[in-house]
């Protein structure tokens, strides 16, 4: 452990060379032992390299900028309170740092802080609504946009800069469904607070989610079940005049969401039941493929 000590030592020092060439080796090095060691992860972070990552987020050299972004994302794996304590990390990370930031977004405590900055916000809304966005970096964000959408007081800020949006878009024009299925599982997140309902009325998200839950539309069954839980958020703040709006879409909406009643994980078919009993006017719902048959 000493050699690991010392040799994280050694290589945090050469990130303050004025040789470029001196950084850009060391911060190469750090990226591959913090990768394939987690022993040395806690040594490198302990030794001060989390300010010198920072500063190079900034640095005009996209490797620089990679190898730093990489090397966070590998310390935030087991200093997570190091990094947050690091005077200026988190505006160093709306750079170019999604990954970091759900990493970051793991630990409850976070959360907040996270979704408080707008500017952190705004670049992860940014990348997911920017055409042509590399898949890495658009999974990346959607995942932090997550992590900030599970504390319930950011939610009103992301609605405000504009992610309903950007994210309905995704949803329906990306075909790749892991892409679709992440999107469709911040709007759920999103849909339970108030700001949520206009919003979903300006871009036509309540036909959006009915149309993930038509069968020909091929949705995965995440998808379906996230449009479910979105659905019955909408409902649960926005009340009747919410479900009146849905109940407009017919039977296919009910058709759908019985899909997930009928073969929706745990939780997906007891927010299907939930969603059903809301539109039915507290009734217990019944399956549309077998009416005798209620749900239990």
């Amino acid at each position: 452990m000493e050699v690991k000590r010392r040799t994280a030592r050694s290589l945090v020092a050469r990130l303050s060379s004025v040789s470029q060439q001196t950084r850009t080796e060391a911060l190469c090095e750090l990226r591959l032992i913090s990768k394939h060691d987690p022993d040395s992860r806690c040594f490198i972070a302990d030794a001060g390299a989390v300010p010198y990552l920072c500063e190079t987020l900034y640095s005009a050299l996209p490797l620089e900028q990679e190898n730093a972004a990489a090397t966070l994302l590998n310390l935030s794996i087991s200093s997570r309170q190091l990094l947050m304590s690091t005077r200026g990390l988190l505006d160093a990370l709306s750079h170019a740092c999604a990954a970091t930031l759900y990493s970051l977004l793991v630990d409850d405590d976070y959360r907040p802080i996270i979704g408080a900055k707008r500017d952190i916000v705004y670049a992860l809304v940014d990348i997911i609504r920017t055409p042509h966005a590399p898949p890495r970096s658009i999974k990346d964000a959607l995942k932090a946009l997550f992590g900030i959408s599970l504390y319930p007081l950011n939610r009103a800020s992301m609605v405000g800069l504009g992610a309903v949006a950007a994210l309905f878009s995704l949803a329906v024009k990306d075909g790749r469904v892991g892409i679709v299925e992440d999107a469709t599982a911040v709007i759920a997140q999103i849909a339970g607070c108030e700001e949520g309902g206009d919003a979903f009325r300006k871009v036509s998200g309540i036909g959006v989610l009915v149309d993930l839950l038509d069968p020909s539309t091929g949705s995965s069954i995440r998808t379906k079940e996230n449009a479910v839980s979105a659905l019955l958020n909408l409902v649960q703040c926005g009340g009747e005049r919410i479900a009146g709006d849905m109940r407009e879409a017919g039977m296919g909406l009910y058709d759908g969401i019985a899909v997930v009643a009928d073969g929706g994980s745990p939780k997906g078919k007891s927010k299907a039941i939930a969603l059903l009993k809301l539109l039915d006017g507290g009734r217990e719902p019944r399956f549309a493929s077998n009416p005798d048959r209620e749900y239990s």
